[in-house]
């Protein structure tokens, strides 16, 4: 029986909330170290059953390393990995329940697609009976939307079929965890866009939990339950999309997860959840505050572009700029202004609010202001 979309919903957020009770997988103080580097540091991380989680972060940061520990491709120096309870550490890749689509997809050029996918069922010991193994091919076709394309040669599928001729070769044997390592990363930004939300679509469909490595924060943001931020082989942050863009505990986090805008200073006043940044030129801002924030820290004001407003009409607590460059974005604009004291900033503008009296062009005089709570104060990490 397919459930409905309300009761998959209802279904996954009841799961979410049992993942301390019964995670899928978990990492209990896990490092990694290859000769003098240490790639994964300190790993503490439990993934809940039917969760879509992705690992977030630059080049080198340690989130490929975490993926093939879960994989059993390297394991871990120091620390467990439990997979539905199990430690994992010394078990082979092909004794857990994992699979796992890499970023070539790996498939085999020399087998049409219906082989590809059967490849991992012919391996299994007793042998599977033809007849079985053909119908699950059939259903994993059907679940990737393939169903028809049994014959076709794998240089005959572009590449968005190619990826879902990789997943449904990952998902026939039914594993307990899917691992998903930059999949997208060679199709074009509509394919990408549309493998998204069919990629989402079928871990609702299947229940599986998906773990996906990406450096990509729009396909990080848009595609996870949770995100795991690292840098330099930790986690820094972990939550909700929403909640890292929003409130984010770090100058680190807020550059990498979306876009803003960073005026620096000194913190003064902190209270109640809220202080005071107070630029070297003397402006004072008063903002929210980043747990672990204290007065007389060095820190940053973090305003996300479309957060400010613009104006033609000078205010009370307006600030005073010149466009630097207007960029059309289809949906929305992204300006660039400049302040005489705190320097370049960047606003976006959606195409519904920016009315032609609301557009500016290079050189125009603006102002610029935006709600007390729009702000976050951060320390410079």
């Amino acid at each position: 029986m397919q459930l409905s979309p309300d009761s998959l919903s209802k279904t996954y957020s009841s799961e979410l909330e049992n993942a301390e009770q019964r995670p899928v997988a978990e990492f209990v103080g896990v490092s990694k170290q290859f000769g003098d580097v240490l790639a994964a540091q300190d790993l503490n991380l439990r993934i809940a059953p039917g969760e879509f989680l992705s690992f977030l972060g630059p080049s080198g940061c340690g989130k490929t390393t975490a993926l093939r520990m879960l994989a059993g491709f390297e394991r871990p120096t120091s620390g467990d990995v439990l997979i539905d309870g199990q430690q994992t550490n010394r078990l082979e890749p092909f004794q857990r329940p994992v699979n796992m689509v890499f970023q070539s997809y790996a498939l085999f050029p020399h087998l049409n697609v219906a082989d590809n996918i059967a490849y991992g069922l012919r391996q299994q010991r007793p042998r599977m009976d033809k007849r079985i193994i053909d119908s699950k091919v059939a259903q994993a076709l059907e679940t990737v939307q393939l169903s028809g394309f049994e014959r076709r040669q794998i240089w005959e599928m572009s590449g968005g079929q190619q990826q879902r001729v990789a997943l449904a070769r990952a998902i026939i044997n039914g594993p307990k965890l899917l691992l998903l390592d930059e999949p997208l990363a060679a199709l074009d930004r509509k394919l990408r866009k549309e493998m998204q939300i069919e990629l989402q679509n079928l871990q609702r469909q299947l229940g599986i939990a998906f773990v996906l490595v990406t450096h990509d924060q729009e396909e990080a943001l848009s595609l996870s339950d949770r995100v795991c931020v690292m840098r330099a082989g930790r986690i820094v942050q972990i939550g909700a999309p929403q909640k890292l863009y929003d409130d984010p505990v770090s100058r680190y986090v807020a550059d990498f997860v979306g876009t803003s805008n960073f005026i620096p200073g000194r913190v003064e006043g902190v209270r109640d959840g809220r202080a005071t940044l107070l630029h070297a030129t003397g402006l004072r801002f008063e903002a929210r505050v980043a747990p672990g924030v204290a007065n007389g820290a060095e820190g940053c004001l973090s305003i996300r572009p479309e957060q400010i407003r613009m104006s033609r009409q000078a205010t009370a607590d307006g600030h005073d700029v010149v466009v630097k460059n207007r960029i059309f974005l289809g949906e929305q604009t992204e300006y660039v202004v400049r302040h005489p004291a705190l320097g370049e900033l960047i606003i976006l503008a959606a195409r519904q609010f920016e009315g032609e009296a609301q557009q500016f062009g290079s050189g125009d005089r603006a102002f610029i202001g935006w709600n007390r709570d729009a702000g976050l104060i951060l320390l410079n990490e």
